[in-house]
């Protein structure tokens, strides 16, 4: 068990902090091969890791086909650019409007669409404005979190207990839509104080106005984005695999563009195919913890949690789910809460929203630390394939102020409705 947890923490490190100027998905792969050279896994069992997560792999890449067409065809650049007319100058608003769009595009496409269509494209709109991006990116990444929870797809993790615990979509929404708005008040109200000073700069609109009046959003991408948001209600309500409408979506997208002669080659190197090995990598070192039974000894632990009463078990569901998502990343920790909570029946039957405080706890917990999920650090990638180093201490710092009062209002929240 400790070869295990040495492995994962020294490759995390690894990922967060890059040695050498090794990429992610190297440090990722060299981790996966250690775990199964350490003999903490079998190449078998590393290649069922993979396996099964071939729906994951293949929910990014329909997901990084569809951003970089919405990219060539400029719809986020245009939404963007439409948000900064909209912001009328005002660093402050435009900053709103930002957490706007993150919420619209976390709940209908998935947080991870967030940090990987909206973040590129915000950074380089603020870069241009000449302001500071600190507080633009940052909103990219904490709303992706903290607003993954207002629909079941908002969040492919989400579905791990939707599956577990059978959780009917009607069900879903009484108890985690008003804990979701309060969250995300409760987020964008904290940046709003803590960037009071970067966010007070005024900026000259220059050209964005004449520019934006001429521009049209691309109504085939809207149309296909619209139908993929469609797709993932209907296929997470059967417990059908996500990436199929995001594939197709995918596909189409293609073959409408083939027709106006893109160049699938400038789509190729838009496309950060190494991000599916960095995946690959993290799935196998899961893996790894799990068959060390490091996720059996964490669940454990937790279960000792719920016999305290239905409050003290109702925070230490979502407070525990978060706390070990930034430990262990939040896939994992969802697997050992559900298994927890689904070997304490009782205590589901007399708080039947502690399912309910494990989504919210792994959802949004990763707001404090970076490895706390993969949409946190997808976004670390890619603004760091931008020029911009945002460190995981800075996270962290961010993270501190922000999440644990969000978390403590949410899961207070739920459990009232509870």
């Amino acid at each position: 068990m400790i070869a295990s947890l040495i492995v994962f923490f020294l490759t995390i490190a690894g990922i967060i902090w890059r040695p050498w100027r090794l990429s992610e998905a190297l440090i990722a792969s060299l981790g996966a091969a250690a775990m199964v050279a350490a003999g903490r896994l079998s190449a078998g069992d590393a290649l069922n890791a993979l396996e099964n997560n071939l729906n994951v792999l293949g929910f990014f890449l329909g997901l990084m086909i569809v951003a970089a067409i919405a990219e060539s065809a400029g719809l986020f650049e245009t939404v963007t650019e439409k948000a900064v007319v909209l912001s009328r100058g005002s660093g402050r608003r435009l900053l709103l409007i930002v957490f706007g769009i993150g919420v619209v595009v976390t709940a209908l496409l998935s947080n991870d669409a967030t940090a990987l269509m909206l973040t590129p494209v915000v950074f380089l709109l603020v870069r241009h404005l000449e302001v500071d991006p600190i507080p633009y990116v940052f909103a990219c990444a904490f709303i992706a979190n903290a607003a993954s929870f207002l629909l079941p797809v908002a969040n492919p993790v989400n579905l791990v207990a939707v599956d577990a615990f059978d959780l009917r979509l009607g069900d879903y929404l009484a108890h985690l839509l008003l804990p979701s708005m309060v969250v995300i008040a409760v987020t964008v109200g904290l940046f709003l104080y803590i960037f009071r000073r970067e966010i007070q700069s005024v900026f000259s609109l220059g050209d964005f106005s004449m520019k934006v009046s001429s521009r049209k959003l691309d109504r085939p991408v809207v149309a296909v984005l619209i139908l993929i948001a469609l797709g993932y209600v209907v296929f997470s309500l059967n417990g059908w695999p996500l990436s199929v409408p995001v594939l197709i979506g995918a596909l189409t997208l293609l073959g409408v563009f083939a027709g106006r002669k893109i160049r699938l080659s400038e789509i190729s190197r838009s496309i950060s195919w190494s991000i599916l090995l960095f995946v690959a990598g993290l799935a196998v070192l899961v893996r790894g913890l799990e068959a060390s039974g490091v996720t059996q000894s964490l669940g454990e632990s937790f279960a000792r949690l719920l016999g305290h009463g239905e409050l003290p078990g109702a925070l230490a569901t979502s407070f525990g789910t978060a706390a070990g998502s930034n430990l262990m990343n939040n896939w994992p920790m969802m697997m050992v809460s559900v298994t927890t909570l689904s070997g304490a029946p009782d205590a589901v039957a007399a708080n039947p929203g502690l399912p309910y405080q494990a989504i919210l706890g792994a959802a949004l917990g990763p707001n404090i630390a970076v490895m706390g999920s993969l949409s946190s650090m997808l976004w670390l990638l890619i603004l760091r394939r931008r020029g911009l180093n945002v460190t995981a201490g800075s996270f962290l710092k961010l993270g501190l102020l922000v999440t644990p009062a969000a978390l403590l209002c949410g899961s207070l929240v739920l459990y009232l409705l509870s």
